[in-house]
């Protein structure tokens, strides 16, 4: 189910499909920083990604700093990872691509 935590398993399963994202050292989130050349770009995809978490109803813990945007997912109401933070991974990677 979408709201409960992920057992070691998924934990596990999912990484592999996220390759850039780590797993925190407390085992309840998932991070990545992404780099961009701009101040604004960097900005431009926070901007993005608070649309897409808003809209998801899910909200990253995350920072700016000039051209680096440090996230990471994790879903309080269940102390740890749940598939929530795995989708809103991978479209934040998928916009980042783009």
């Amino acid at each position: 189910m979408e709201g409960d935590a992920l057992s070691e398993t998924q934990v596990t399963a999912a990484l592999e499909a996220l390759p850039d994202w780590t797993r925190d050292a407390d085992g309840k989130g998932i991070s990545r920083s992404f780099r961009f050349k701009t101040f604004s770009q960097a900005f431009g995809f926070m901007t993005r990604c608070a649309l897409a978490a808003e809209k998801a109803d899910h909200h990253p813990e995350w920072s700016n700093v000039y051209n680096r945007v440090d996230v990471r997912l994790t879903s309080h109401d269940v102390d740890g990872l749940s598939q929530r933070d795995v989708d809103l991974a991978k479209r934040f990677d998928k916009m980042f691509q783009a």
